[in-house]
């Protein structure tokens, strides 16, 4: 298996083709568009074909969970597709580790153990921010869009609008991506 094709490790989890997989596939590219529109504007350095690939590898766990709305008919909680994401790549393979840590870091504008213990999420107790730069391109751009509703792309007002209501820090952790990356 050829697994720094991306293609190739959905099609090992998502082998047939399905209304789930076809939403997947359109939100992974939207948000991979998005990160890469970002990446180039702003200047800053990254690796593209990790945003990419991270991109598009982002939601895989969205299998398992449980979201009628969005097509998954899975039994976990919609808020560990990111970990479960993370232990479907490294069990695939440990060389997919890099897109492993953006699945388990793109939620939010990334989750503290603090915020996870205070709201009793149902996630391990502990950090889950994102940190390289290919990690906040991602998650930051899957902000914009949603897997439910119109599809669309929500501008930067809507989207530091939703913001809100998750807090302070959650709030001020997406400004500072916003500023990082030069979006005004």
């Amino acid at each position: 298996m050829d697994i720094q094709n991306f293609d190739t490790v959905i099609a090992h989890f998502y082998p047939e083709e399905t209304p789930l997989k076809r939403l997947l596939l359109r939100h992974s590219e939207q948000v991979r568009e998005k990160a890469l529109e970002i990446a180039k504007l702003s200047g800053v350095e990254t690796d593209l074909n990790i945003v990419a690939t991270g991109a598009m590898l982002h939601d895989i766990g969205i299998l398992y969970c449980h979201a009628p709305k969005i097509l998954c008919t899975g039994t976990e909680h919609y808020l560990r597709h990111g970990i479960i994401g993370a232990q479907m790549l490294r069990d695939l393979d440990p060389a997919l580790e890099v897109y492993a840590r953006i699945c388990e870091r793109h939620t939010g504008s990334g989750l503290t153990a603090h915020e996870i213990r205070l709201q009793q999420l149902p996630l391990p107790e502990q950090d889950f921010l994102p940190e390289t730069t290919e990690e906040k391109l991602i998650c930051l751009a899957d902000k914009f869009f949603s897997k439910s509703g119109d599809l669309k792309e929500k501008s930067l007002e809507t989207v530091r609008h939703s913001m809100v209501k998750f807090g302070v820090e959650p709030l001020a952790r997406f400004d500072a991506l916003c500023e990082e990356f030069k979006l005004k």
